[in-house]
């Protein structure tokens, strides 16, 4: 699969399909300045529109009316926001609905999935014109015979994309019936806004044909549906990454495109196959009969994680993706229970058809995202099972819906027993697009199958007023809310997912208090939220797999998330990857398995953080499962991570280790780690010293003397700085004018640890690429959280900074805080023991501090440099 000619299509592709969706609509006078009113000379049979030319452009019957309707849905997309943005979503909504047709049927005609077996956007023979066009009448679509006069005209006239164009929207039209959640009737709006072309060799269908091998579609050439994803990934990467790069709080719009990655083929191997598969095999040993490359066999000494016979039968496993995107998970998840089944004695079809009724389900706040889903799980179906388009089959992959305009007044139409229900349902998808799967319902699923059938039963009776057939169409909008509540209240043998990454700071501000309300000890990060719902989607003795940036793994402020996760279950399986070897985000990652309720507490581990590179990461994992004793594969017992302060994820660290934390004392309980400022704004308050007034710098002050300060009020200021070990990168002052009045007006700024500025202690760079390395200050510093510092050291100071910068503490530190970043909290917890050698520490400790000031003091970056040594 070329990755790269994939990328570059679906860009030129989201960016032409808006351009042309938008020059349609400007040429009706719809822009994003304003809509325009048609002439004056416009009449009920045709409207012109002023288009800066000699002659207005003109629509005429139907077209009219599509106007109409793409007008009536931005003003009321308007009354949510604004004309702009109603304007921008309606216009991206065209764009990404017939982007996703375009692959879907391309996809479909190159496997020959089409139902008339004719190509729409292609020839077999390889001529520019789609064979659709060359025998429109061969594909078995419904024709009137006014239709089919005019598409002979079209094409006796040599208009040929004004007939590809109508037998493509027939094309959909007639996929409607067998793939309904992606080819929907289309709106009228739609449809005059598609441009279309196949002769254009730069227009989409073009570059669809003819960029991207017709191989990586074709399923007998090694093609694969996962195409669908990775088009889908990079057609909103543009988007993405100028929301990601503005580094500023989401919107509620923003966040299907800033929390949507694809998840890499070999991770979602081991994640599926170490939770279904597994799970699987409890019941049925012979699964292990088919080659499993990411399983990574039972610690079976161990007794294993699960109760034996948990179900009876494979339609019995429900598997959920909760945030299943573009439903790469799903689709691999439907080729394990394909082999469950043949297993079983299943024939494929029948497989096929229960595996998308009754093992599947899926979740999603993106529409798009969803309807590729979709359209993926249905074409592995078709693999399968050749007249699966035309059985009667009810999926259960849905984007969520929400309530926020719901006209609550026909749930009087309902029986009164459940007008409560239905109001607390609607209740629980306002602002659903925003909270996703994290959403809970309190019914159980019976009261809610009943609801559903209460308010179809409703439906279906014969309307006695016109406010019965107003509060029905009401009505029928509460189906898919309960639909998806259903899918939200049942319980999973198996939870995968890939859940979004977005810390709290940058979430909106309902999704951030949603979070700390019901997920108050995993509220830090959205992906810590969905592992806590992901666990209790789960039943009793089920699997979880996730796969999460491995921050969660260390650091403090996801140590609550930790301790639960110790005492609800066990990883079983857990590989870490290395630092930048994610595929689709730069963010370090690591992919595991959880066995809820476990009776076993021994997981085995891959940690492949020595060996970097995108594509060492697969390979050195299936060596590892291939051989334990490689090296880098570790097998341990869970409640050892209980003996290291903050319980972090320790899982190669040696008994050695843990017994210095056993034995000696958290360094926090003898000294004072601190973390400082954070001014909101340092390139206001920051300047390096050689930039100031050598008056008004306030150096080797013992306290803060707000009188003192107006006089000379730049003091030293710890910031961290680059990789150096006992003493320097002293470059900064701090503004701190009548004791920083001006910092302290500002509402996001924080000035912490106050009783420690201007005290002599040890300071660190807080974020560095580097090792840790730790140095010297004298009075008179004021600390940045940039720069940490340590306090309270009286005579030990010496001993503090020869320990914290020897290979010792490097080596257990950098362990056990494999991140960029080295708070106050995490040195704190480092064990600190006795020594026999302290005196002759303390000696070399001085002087190696002395030589690193003599050192950083013979440049003229130093504040008390005199001459350069050379002089």
């Amino acid at each position: 699969m070329n990755k790269t000619a994939i990328r570059n299509f679906a860009i030129g592709a989201r960016n032409k399909l808006i351009a042309d969706v938008s020059y349609k609509a400007g040429l009706m006078g719809i822009t994003k300045d304003g809509i325009a009113d048609a002439l004056p000379q416009s009449t009920t049979d045709v409207e012109f529109y002023d288009i800066g030319t000699a002659e207005p452009y003109a629509i005429r019957g139907e077209e009219i009316k599509q106007r109409k309707g793409l007008v009536q849905i931005i003003r009321q997309k308007e009354k949510g926001s604004d004309y702009a943005t109603a304007y921008s979503s309606v216009i991206e909504e065209v764009a990404y609905t017939w982007f996703n047709r375009l692959i879907a049927v391309r996809f479909m005609e190159v496997n020959d999935y089409l139902p008339s077996h004719v190509r729409v956007l292609s020839s077999e023979t390889g001529k520019l014109e789609p064979d659709l066009v060359t025998t429109p009448f061969d594909a078995e679509l419904d024709f009137s015979d006014a239709e089919k006069q005019y598409i002979i005209q079209l094409k006796n006239d040599n208009k040929l994309d004004e007939a590809f164009k109508l037998l493509f929207i027939k094309q959909c039209n007639m996929l409607h019936p067998l793939l309904p959640r992606l080819f929907e009737n289309i709106s009228d709006y739609s449809e005059i806004l598609l441009n279309v072309s196949f002769v254009d060799q730069d227009g989409v269908v073009y570059h669809l044909v003819h960029d991207i091998e017709e191989d990586d579609f074709n399923i007998d050439k090694g093609g694969q549906v996962e195409i669908i994803g990775w088009l889908y990934q990079y057609y909103i990467s543009e988007p993405k990454d100028n929301l990601i790069n503005a580094h500023k709080k989401y919107l509620k719009k923003d966040i299907p495109f800033v929390t949507q990655l694809f998840t890499s083929d070999w991770i979602v191997r081991f994640m599926v196959e170490n939770s279904l598969v597994r799970f699987w095999k409890s019941y049925n040993s012979e699964i292990m009969k088919h080659e499993w490359e990411y399983y990574v066999p039972d610690n079976d000494d161990e007794g294993g994680y699960f109760e034996d016979g948990i179900a009876k039968r494979p339609d019995e496993i429900r598997f959920l993706d909760p945030c299943m995107g573009s439903g790469h998970i799903l689709v691999y998840a439907f080729d394990v229970f394909m082999k469950i089944y043949e297993c079983a004695g299943w024939t494929q079809r029948d497989a096929a058809r229960s595996i998308v009724e009754k093992n599947l389900y899926g979740l999603d706040i993106d529409e798009r995202a969803a309807q590729m889903a979709y359209f993926a799980v249905m074409m592995k179906a078709r693999q399968y099972n050749r007249r699966i388009f035309f059985e009667d089959i009810e999926c259960h992959f849905l984007p969520m819906v929400e309530s926020n305009d719901f006209e609550t007044d026909c749930l009087t139409l309902l029986p009164s027993n459940y007008r409560s229900m239905a109001q607390s349902i609607i209740n629980n998808f306002i602002d659903a697009k925003m909270y996703g799967s994290l959403i809970h319902i309190e019914y159980s699923n019976e009261e809610l199958i009943g609801l559903k059938d209460t308010i179809k039963s409703v439906l279906q009776k014969d309307s006695v007023s016109i406010v019965e057939v107003i509060g029905k169409k009401s009505l029928e909008k509460l189906v898919p809310l309960v639909e998806i509540a259903i899918i939200i209240n049942q319980k999973y043998e198996i939870v995968v997912t890939n859940p979004p990454y977005m810390n709290s700071a940058l979430m909106p501000d309902k999704l951030k208090k949603y979070v700390s309300e019901k997920y108050e000890d995993f509220k830090t990060d959205m992906f810590s939220a969905f592992f806590r719902r992901a666990v209790d989607y789960c039943s009793e003795n089920g699997h979880v797999g996730l796969l999460m940036p491995y921050v969660w793994m260390f650091i403090s402020s996801y140590e609550k998330m930790r301790s639960w996760l110790y005492s609800h279950g066990c990883i079983t399986t857990l590989v870490q990857l290395e630092y930048n070897a994610f595929e689709a985000a730069c963010v370090p990652v690591a992919a595991f398995t959880y066995c809820k309720n476990a009776k076993s507490d021994l997981g085995s581990y891959i940690k492949l953080s020595d060996f970097t590179g995108v594509e060492n990461q697969g390979p050195r994992t299936l060596d590892a499962i291939a051989n334990p004793n490689c090296g880098y594969r570790y097998t341990t017992h869970q409640k050892k991570y209980q003996i290291i302060p903050g319980a972090p994820v320790a899982y190669w660290v040696s008994d050695n280790v843990r017994n210095a934390y056993d034995k000696g004392k958290a360094l926090g309980s003898i000294v004072a780690p601190r973390k400082g400022n954070s001014t909101s704004d340092n390139n206001r308050f920051l300047r390096l010293w050689f930039e100031v007034n050598e008056q008004k710098m306030n150096l080797g002050a013992v306290k803060i003397d707000k009188e003192e300060s107006k006089e000379k009020p730049w003091y030293p200021y710890n910031k961290g700085g680059d990789y150096r070990k006992w003493y320097g990168d002293n470059a900064y002052l701090i503004d701190w004018y009548n004791d920083a009045e001006a910092i302290r007006k500002i509402k996001s700024a924080v000035i912490a640890n106050y009783q420690y500025f201007t005290k002599p202690g040890l300071t660190w760079s807080t974020i560095t690429s580097s090792r840790f390395s730790i140095r010297w200050f004298d009075e008179g510093f004021i600390f940045d959280n940039g720069g940490c510092c340590i306090f309270d050291l009286g005579d030990k100071r010496p001993y503090f900074l020869a320990l914290l910068n020897s290979n010792v503490f490097s080596y257990i530190f950098g362990q056990l805080n494999p991140t960029l970043n080295s708070q106050s909290g995490e040195v704190a917890k480092f064990p600190v023991l006795e020594s026999d050698d302290e005196e002759k520490v303390d000696e070399l400790a001085i002087k190696n501090k002395q030589l690193s000031k003599d050192d950083w003091d013979s440049f003229e970056t130093s504040w008390d440099f005199k001459k350069h040594p050379l002089i």
